[in-house]
């Protein structure tokens, strides 16, 4: 069984052993001098029509994991099981259906959208790559209703992309994912690039979508309000590996890693009941070319003692979730 995983529900992705190395090349041939080991054994479990978010500071690995599990990007190792087929086993062909189930909202809207697109050609692209709808009426049709279904006129179905307003430019991206009917939405800090106010619409909305439709998403961010609104299970990751994971009340009312602590104490929050009493990590985060021997964190722990710096802590396991610490034991 997965370490992280939730029994309690349907495990609709299971993440097991998740590698993706990436090579540093030298030398007139180009072959791998060293590894930057971006990802490095990383278990994870999204329960249908649940959310878990995977938090972590800029640089830990948490986008080349969604990008991973939908082979973006190839891993080097590891495990995807997503509705009990591994994806990593799949050839291309093969692979081609699932994504019809698993989809990806990205950060940047514009980036993401084709800027010599209409939005109805945007949002119609996948139904016609997966032959979904009869014809262009048809599909039409389906265009303007998810465009209601994301809070959008269906007037917006013949603007291009830099017509648009930024939050209505991501719930543009919402809709082409949500058009071919996925079980899984990853969405990697996908209302980061958004003003507060429309960061909270967008939350709103997928809290509505999910409830509607009974959606999972793997979300992907470095903010910890967003998670504490919107996740129902919480996965730390630092430096390529997960610390800690667990339900979002307990990691953010009794976090067990030095690391959680970290983040939690640099969380802004007005509520003094919700402020931390953690201390903020030192220095910078190492290389992943280089991490350090031992626990990874213990150049940057307050908490750190003579065994973190040998030792490489193992994962401890609990009913309420799981810490990577020596404090656990």
């Amino acid at each position: 069984m997965n370490e992280l995983q939730e029994p309690q529900g349907e495990a609709l992705l299971r993440v097991e052993a998740l590698r993706t190395w990436f090579p540093v090349r030298s030398g007139l041939l180009l072959r791998p001098a060293a590894w930057i080991r971006a990802v490095d054994g990383v278990d994870l479990c999204v329960e249908a029509g649940r959310t878990l978010a995977l938090v972590g500071e800029s640089g830990c690995g948490k986008t080349t994991v969604g990008r991973s599990i939908l082979r973006l990007v190839e891993p080097s190792g590891g495990r995807v099981l997503f509705e009990g087929i591994d994806l990593l086993a799949l050839a291309p062909a093969a692979l081609h259906p699932v994504r019809r189930r698993l989809q990806i909202v990205f950060q940047d809207p514009m980036a993401s959208l084709d800027p010599r697109l209409r939005v109805r050609d945007a949002i119609a692209e996948g139904m016609q790559a997966f032959g979904i709808g009869v014809g262009e009426a048809e599909r039409s049709e389906r265009v303007a209703a998810l465009l209601r279904r994301v809070r959008l006129d269906p007037s917006h179905m013949d603007r291009f992309p830099h017509e648009l307003s930024g939050g209505q430019r991501q719930r543009v991206c919402i809709a082409r994912a949500l058009a071919v009917g996925p079980r899984l939405l990853v969405c990697d800090e996908s209302v980061s690039a958004l003003d507060v106010s429309i960061q909270a619409q967008i939350l709103n909305l997928l809290r509505d979508l999910q409830d509607e439709l009974g959606l999972a998403y793997l979300f992907i961010t470095h903010d910890l309000g967003v998670v504490r609104y919107l996740a129902h299970r919480v996965a730390v990751m630092y430096l390529g590996q997960i610390v800690e994971a667990g339900p979002t009340a307990r990691v953010f009312e009794a976090p067990r890693h030095p690391y959680t602590r970290a983040l939690l104490a640099a969380m802004p929050s007005v509520d003094p009941s919700r402020r931390s009493v953690g201390v903020g990590a030192r220095g910078e985060v190492p290389s992943p070319l280089h991490p350090p021997p031992g626990c990874r964190f213990h150049t940057r722990c307050p908490e750190a003692f003579a065994r973190c710096r040998a030792e490489a802590p193992a994962l401890v396991v609990r009913d309420d979730g799981a810490s990577r610490c020596f404090l656990s034991e």
